[in-house]
């Protein structure tokens, strides 16, 4: 593929609520670019950007996968980001590398749950976006509708570009209210004529509203509009842009990409509307030696190197491919890089742009590309790669919580080195699960999530890595905390045949809400020496790790080392880390521990004579519903919170309530401490476990 000027690359995501249908809309736009001949159909596990055996069983996607194609002599770098909540991390990682977003909505359901939890991801990294509202030709399809409750719901500031001429069964062509061009469709062919007579005066009215706020963002469209000037496309395609760029707007395209109807006129506006690297102006990192020291990188392939590792697959043929946006310079393969995250060395084995499951090497990557780099052995999601004279740190990528356990253990005793290898290849894939070994029921604890994430674990365990396992049920990710204070010196002497042990520290513990878990020495002068420091830090982490109450791992505790003693000759780190541990195991019950359990923001749709139902259900799974608001007629829109734990088994109980008319989604909000009477029978069953 030939070097394309960074002003001709777009790099986008198609993102959405789970079944808007993202990927057949990416499909379509791999096949009228021409990249690919056979349209690949999701439900018959057929569509080429789902290229996970588990993606093609189920016909969700859950693996972003990057594509590069050419439309108008541009570059389009695409990538096609899941739905369902269980793999947000998917489309924040996403989100974190791409210049624009096309966000597709059902034309029947509007604004879903996940469109907004997405909406507000593209908000934090301040990403333009275009929407395209899908399914037209189906029963209940309004474009209008979808705008208003894009406006309602999202703020988006939402404009429709083009209106639909028919709907449902009748969809049969999109006028284009820029171009005042009327598309019909006949199979693949596109026809372009004259707007029908019904609805000149309709399109006239939509075009003038259209210009008219677009005046707002551009002088030379206002002048020509309140002079009453002939306004040119030009003027409202440059107008809209400015106005994109600004995150002013949101234009809105509408088609139906199963019937092949809309994709190319929503190209051309990926191209006429969405920002280059250019556009999107200087990355801004800091310095890798002063936090506080702002580096800014303009994108061009003339300035230092700089690049974001974004996402990590292990291919079975090539091995490790490490997924990057390229933000400046230019990097070849069989040079050599520096992570300035894990400040290490890296060589840049091969280079491939990445055609979903198929690979194109290439012999350089340069600013605005998207590409995998084969060979890296240290660099992990989130990693900064840049020029190792003039490093740069840039910001990395935001990790939701895990918020439920599942205990596996391998069917055969054999394979459990195999099970901890196929475990670190897949937490270094996805850092949104996380793998741990308990010593005491020599258990494997996974945490994702959700329960599809964890489903989808189990099953690569097997498809991919040859592991078959045992599953036990899923349990929520509690986690401990304190919420007192307490000071104590704890003294730690072992004599047994040769060599003994001692280890002395005073020491405090304290919460430490939002900051995570602390560790501050003030030890002044040589009471312990600095090389065991490290012994009470790893022995503090260690057994905050494992957790003190009932296994859970603790969060937001500072542990502050104030003074303490050591032997010339029996003192060591590790004398210090077991000090350290047992330290704690004493003490915790006097600095007011607390179990914490994750509750998850809901949203539930349901139709109104279900609503008193629905919501004294919630209430008794001690859920509360803070708002709803009407969601279409006839229905309305909760939205509120619940505890993970009272969760399980609700989509069942929903469809009985609701005469399987209700839909929700949940997504993690925060942790809260547990009601004291459960808090204590989860606390004697650990107990209880711990005596067996």
């Amino acid at each position: 593929m030939e070097k394309t000027t960074i002003q001709k690359i777009r790099n986008i995501g198609i993102v959405a609520h789970i079944d808007a249908g993202k990927t057949t809309t990416t499909e379509r736009i791999l096949f009228f670019t021409g990249m690919i001949y056979k349209l690949g159909e999701v439900h018959d596990g057929q569509a080429v950007m789902d290229f996970m055996k588990q993606e093609q069983e189920r016909g969700i996607t859950i693996s972003s996968a990057a594509i590069t194609t050419i439309w108008n002599e541009h570059q389009v770098n695409i990538i096609d980001t899941p739905g369902h909540i269980d793999f947000t991390l998917e489309v924040e990682r996403s989100l974190r590398v791409l210049d624009g977003i096309v966000m597709v909505f059902c034309a029947v359901g509007g604004v879903e749950p996940q469109s907004e939890t997405v909406w507000h991801q593209a908000d934090r990294y301040k990403v333009p976006r275009i929407a395209f509202v899908n399914k037209m030709d189906r029963i209940g399809a309004d474009l209008f509708n979808t705008i208003d409750m894009m406006n309602e719901m999202l703020g988006a500031n939402a404009l429709p570009f083009q209106m639909p001429i028919g709907q449902a069964e009748d969809f049969e062509g999109i006028i284009d209210l820029v171009s005042m061009k009327a598309t019909y469709y006949d199979g693949l062919k596109r026809v372009q004529k004259e707007i029908p007579d019904k609805l000149k005066d309709k399109a006239d009215e939509l075009r003038d509203s259209l210009v008219a706020r677009l005046a707002e963002f551009d002088d030379n469209l206002m002048e020509k509009y309140l002079n009453e000037e002939d306004i040119a496309t030009e003027d409202i395609i440059q107008a809209a842009r400015t106005a994109v760029l600004g995150i002013c707007i949101t234009p809105v395209f509408c088609g139906s990409a199963f019937k092949n109807k809309g994709i190319q006129l929503l190209l051309d506006a990926v191209v006429d509307y969405l920002p280059s690297p250019i556009d999107r102006g200087l990355i801004r990192g800091v310095d890798v030696d002063d936090s506080e020291k702002t580096i800014s990188r303009r994108p061009s392939a003339n300035r230092p190197f700089s690049a974001l590792s974004f996402k990590i697959i292990n291919d079975p043929y090539v091995g490790q491919q490490t997924f990057v946006r390229v933000y400046s310079g230019e990097v070849k393969a069989g040079s050599y890089v520096y992570n300035s995250t894990k400040g290490k060395r890296e060589r840049v084995g091969r280079l491939m742009r990445i055609h979903a499951g198929n690979r194109q090497e290439q012999e350089s990557l340069r600013a605005g590309d998207i590409g995998a780099i084969i060979g890296m052995k240290s660099t992990t999601t989130g990693d900064t790669l840049c020029d190792e004279e003039k490093p740069i740190l840039l910001e990395s990528i935001h990790y939701p919580e895990t918020v439920l356990d599942l205990r596996i253990e391998p069917s055969d005793k054999k394979h459990r080195d195999k099970l901890g290898i196929a475990l670190s290849k897949i937490s270094l894939e996805d850092p949104s699960f996380t793998a741990k070994f308990d010593e005491e029921t020599e258990e494997t604890i996974i945490s994702g999530m959700g329960e599809l994430h964890l489903e989808v674990i189990v099953d690569r365990l097997l498809s991919e890595h040859k592991v078959n396992v045992n599953v036990g049920k899923p349990a929520v990710a509690f986690r401990e905390t304190i919420v007192g204070e307490y000071r104590h010196s704890y003294k730690y002497k072992k004599q047994s045949g040769g060599r003994g042990q001692f280890a002395h520290i005073d020491f405090r513990i304290e919460p430490n809400p939002g900051e995570g878990l602390e560790f501050v020495n003030r030890i002044t002068g040589g009471h312990i020496p600095k090389e065991y420091i490290p012994g009470i830090s790893k022995g503090f982490m260690a057994t905050a790790e494992r957790g003190l109450l009932a296994g859970y791992p603790m969060v937001d505790v500072k542990f502050v080392l104030i003074d303490g003693s050591h032997h010339e000759v029996d003192s060591s780190e590790m004398a210090f880390r077991i000090c350290t541990s047992q330290a704690l195991r004493e003490i915790i019950h006097k600095a007011s521990p607390q179990l914490l359990e994750p509750v998850m923001k809901l949203e539930i749709n349901t139709p109104d004579e279900y609503m008193g139902d629905v919501i004294s259900d919630i209430n008794r799974r001690r859920g509360r519903i803070e708002s709803m608001r009407r969601f279409r007629k006839g229905s309305q829109k909760l939205n509120g919170s619940v505890p993970l734990m009272e969760m399980f088994g609700y989509a069942s109980a929903l469809r009985t309530v609701s005469s399987g008319r209700a839909s929700f989604s949940m997504e993690f909000l925060n942790y809260l401490p547990l009601p004291k009477n459960i808090e204590e029978e989860i606390v004697e069953e650990r107990r209880k476990k711990d005596k067996k």
